[in-house]
């Protein structure tokens, strides 16, 4: 069972840093809870690929200082279709 851990927090590694993606989407390209995908990338990862949780760790930083922006363009589009739609 510990391997089978380990060996998802690679996977879900590998495609946050290919994808350059969130939490939030990886759990869901995974069919996980946020919190699975949170737990292995922050423990499980750093004790069986160091390497691999230091490229993970910029990404997320990179999705944690941007998400802000994110959230402000998602309510931006949301009063824009509202206001088209009357």
């Amino acid at each position: 069972m510990r391997d089978n851990m380990e060996q998802r927090a690679r996977e879900l590694a590998v495609y946050i840093i290919e994808h350059q993606t969130t939490i939030r989407a990886a759990a869901k390209h995974f069919g996980i809870s946020k919190s699975t995908v949170h737990k292995d990338l922050s423990e499980r990862l750093d004790k069986c690929s160091h390497a691999l949780y230091l490229q993970v760790k910029q990404v997320l930083e990179v999705n944690k200082a941007e998400r802000h922006i994110r959230g402000g363009m998602a309510t931006r589009e949301k009063y824009r279709r509202a206001s088209s739609a009357k």
